[in-house]
């Protein structure tokens, strides 16, 4: 507000009339912006080129966009690459093994039931408690399991999800929120048997395209688009957003997408050499200090 403006007002000691006398004065500016933006919407109808040059010129800055340099961002993956036998052989199919916390309930074997309707070739094995996550890899090992994925559960809330790349590692631990499960979404489909395609979107740095992989390693690498599913791991500002859609054709230039769900929101938390041995990378809370750095 001008100073004028604000000295005006601080005169009026009565506090309804001030009250007014303000309301008044924005009303009168939200109006002159109105009959600005009717006329610049004219010149821009006549002259398209006007918006052109405007909307190039009024770039508003985002978090994104001040994002803290990382050199990592898009540079070649360095040294040995865990997932590499997998990328090399086109006909090797991933083969997981689904199992829950120890003292498991109803929610996270519902959980379960979803991962195996969303990823092909899973086996569900309930969790005995006497053994370990170390035990339980060398027996998906020895039964050649590429993968196994332990799903945690506490107070009925499933809050995590351990994936482990057989037979070495590494093991991935990823916190999971905003959980919405099928029933819960309006309109939903229901996932068939085909393989699904897969969309990975915004994992720039070389922690991202590396857990970009591990995705990738989840997934035959032949999707099959008669299925006309399509699984998404979005990521912003280091939390990966899971949607599963299918494309509805509605005629030759129409096509429409009907969520499958589940709708569910993973945030990385830690990265382990081998199998749960030493610690390669682990989310710290003083790392949600600066706002404008990101890891993935």
């Amino acid at each position: 507000m001008p100073k004028s403006e604000s000295d005006i007002l601080k005169k009026i000691r009565n506090k309804e009339l001030r009250r007014k006398i303000y309301a008044q004065i924005q009303n009168d500016k939200t109006k002159e912006r109105l009959t600005l933006r009717k006329e610049r919407a004219k010149e821009e109808q006549a002259h398209p080129e006007l918006k052109t040059k405007r909307l190039e010129e009024n770039v508003p800055d985002t978090i994104e966009s001040k994002r803290v340099y990382d050199e990592t961002v898009n540079a070649e993956i360095e040294g040995e690459d865990d997932f590499d036998e997998y990328f090399k052989d086109l006909e090797k199919e991933p083969k997981i093994l689904i199992t829950t916390s120890a003292h498991a309930h109803k929610e996270a074997y519902e959980f379960a039931a979803m991962l195996i309707e969303i990823f092909p070739n899973c086996t569900f094995v309930k969790r005995k408690r006497q053994y370990s996550m170390k035990e339980m890899a060398g027996y998906c090992s020895n039964r050649e399991f590429t993968h196994l994925i332990v799903i945690n559960e506490d107070k009925k809330v499933v809050n995590g999800m351990t994936i482990m790349h057989l037979p070495k590692g590494p093991t991935f631990y990823f916190s999971i929120g905003s959980l919405v499960q099928r029933k819960q979404i309006s309109g939903h489909g229901r996932p068939t048997d085909h393989i699904p395609e897969l969309i990975l979107n915004n994992f720039t740095t070389r922690l991202g395209k590396t857990v970009s992989r591990l995705f990738q390693s989840l997934l035959p690498h032949k999707p099959e688009f008669k299925g006309r599913q399509v699984i998404t791991l979005h990521n912003q500002r280091d939390f990966i957003f899971f949607r599963m859609h299918r494309y509805v054709f509605k005629d030759n230039e129409r096509v429409g997408l009907q969520e499958l769900g589940p709708e569910f929101t993973l945030r990385l938390r830690r990265i382990q050499n081998g199998i749960k041995e030493e610690v390669d990378w682990e989310f710290r809370p003083d790392m949600d200090r600066d706002k404008k750095k990101f890891y993935l």
